[in-house]
């Protein structure tokens, strides 16, 4: 399995050494680069660029490396690449996977891959599913549903109703068991009733979290920290704001 590449830093000759050494790498794949931090950050965040390992410059505009290695370690391995080593112990606190003094030269960027290899090598096989079948209404017929077209789940007495992107579908379940059963990095339980795609919000307002489909759920009060506290980890704040 090729690992993909993603490369974020501010400066374009940087990308350019970094591409030329991915390309001549045996199972690397090079998904993209930027050199606006902010913009890495929504495409990472809202899963149009699938990394396994971004490399981060740490002195960028508007976001540094660190800041948006903190953004984004949920999704992916992080390699820093700068040219000041005074990051290095702070870097390493983040628990990325290697600091790249610039310049490097190719071995010393091989050496850092293969910690990614290793690492990805050596995890457990979760064989985590991307999709699951349903029982729908009517009697004998099953239906696939991907997790990535599911806006919502709403739970009514024995029985959910799963909201798609064509439509919704009633199926014998509980809450509890969907709950069970879906990837916890793309859903979460906002109210009694409720499960969310986190992919799919649009705006949270007034305890009202919106969705793309023009979906509006009411945010519970057991489930409200928790949500919110998800949602920081993705929020960008100006240092300059009071």
């Amino acid at each position: 399995m090729s690992l993909r590449c993603y490369i974020v830093d501010n400066e374009d000759h940087a990308i350019s050494l970094l591409t030329k050494h991915i390309n001549k790498t045996p199972g690397l794949e090079l998904v993209g680069s930027d050199t606006n931090p902010l913009e890495a950050l929504e495409k990472i965040t809202s899963g149009s660029i699938k990394a396994d390992v971004c490399f981060l410059d740490i002195e960028m505009p508007q976001l540094s490396g660190l800041e948006l290695a903190a953004l984004i370690q949920r999704d992916t391995h992080v390699i820093f690449t700068t040219a000041h080593e005074q990051f290095a112990l702070k870097a390493f606190d983040t628990d990325v996977i290697d600091y790249l003094l610039k310049p490097f030269e190719y071995p010393r960027f091989l050496k850092a891959i293969q910690k990614v290899q290793k690492l990805v090598a050596d995890a457990p096989n979760t064989g985590e599913r991307t999709f699951i079948f349903i029982q729908s209404e009517t009697k004998g017929k099953l239906i696939k549903v991907l997790f990535e077209n599911i806006f919502f789940i709403e739970g009514a007495q024995n029985y959910l109703r799963i909201m798609l992107d064509d439509g919704g579908h009633l199926t014998y379940l509980s809450l509890k068991e969907m709950e069970d059963i879906l990837p916890k990095t793309m859903f979460m339980r906002i109210h009694k009733s409720y499960i969310i795609n986190l992919d799919k919000v649009s705006s949270v307002e007034g305890g009202m979290v919106h969705l793309n489909n023009e979906a509006a759920i009411q945010l519970g009060s057991t489930y409200k920290k928790d949500f919110l506290e998800r949602i920081n980890d993705f929020l960008i704040r100006s240092n300059r704001l009071p």
